[in-house]
């Protein structure tokens, strides 16, 4: 009877850290899942600030010579058009190259003399973790989107030179701000920094853009 106990003994005290390493193990694979989510958030955070700034960088420019509401709604909606579909090219050719060093690494790996089964689960794990350079592209493209619609749908109802261009201004403070916080938070630095350099920077090149284009119209050219 003691020799059964103390066998039940043994066997729990040998459970115990089978469980505990399936936890671990658990919490890592978690914490590996965050992490790569988090940088895709974040590109798409830096690809939504570019639509942003970029647009309403044209709109401010154009405006500063027509003031029709038309001309700066199709100055913004050409540059969300050609901005999205730059930054979708661009990270289509980006990625795929990206893909093709990684593929031609794998191929080299299995030319070094890997064999048995252990090569065909990391090569699965390889083939899982390789980059999908059509999804980079959709997501360029709607990150950038995405920022651009701010300053379209500020200017978009109204009429008013001057109130129109206070407007998109606040509008894209705004949203500067709120993409430099997000940035911040999924970069892991500091929150106040980041939003003020991504501030100053957006509403600088707003004012770049619109002093040189006012400069160039006033004088004729």
């Amino acid at each position: 009877m003691a020799s059964n106990v103390q066998t039940s003994l043994n066997d729990a005290k040998f459970t115990i850290p089978d469980m505990e390493q399936q936890s671990t193990l658990q919490i890592e694979t978690k914490e590996f899942d965050y992490s790569k989510r988090s940088q895709w958030l974040r590109a798409a955070v830096l690809g939504a600030n570019d639509g942003l700034v970029s647009t309403a960088s044209l709109m401010m420019g154009v405006g500063a010579v027509k003031e029709d509401i038309k001309v700066m709604i199709l100055t913004g909606f050409a540059g969300l058009v050609a901005g999205a579909c730059s930054m979708a090219i661009g990270e289509y050719v980006s990625v795929y190259s990206q893909l093709d060093i990684e593929v031609a690494q794998m191929k080299r790996g299995r030319q070094r003399g890997i064999e048995g089964g252990e090569i065909e689960e990391e090569e699965e794990g390889e083939k899982e973790s390789l980059p999908n350079p059509l999804q980079a592209a959709a997501a360029s493209a709607l990150a950038f989107s995405v920022g651009a619609m701010v300053p379209l749908l500020a200017a978009s109802f109204i009429r008013e030179y001057k109130v129109r261009v206070g407007v998109v201004v606040g509008a894209v403070s705004l949203a500067l701000i709120v993409f430099g916080w997000l940035g911040a938070v999924l970069g892991k630095a500091p929150a106040f920094r980041s939003v003020v350099r991504v501030l100053v920077g957006g509403l600088l090149a707003m004012a770049i853009t619109y002093g040189l284009t006012k400069l160039i119209g006033s004088s004729g050219l």
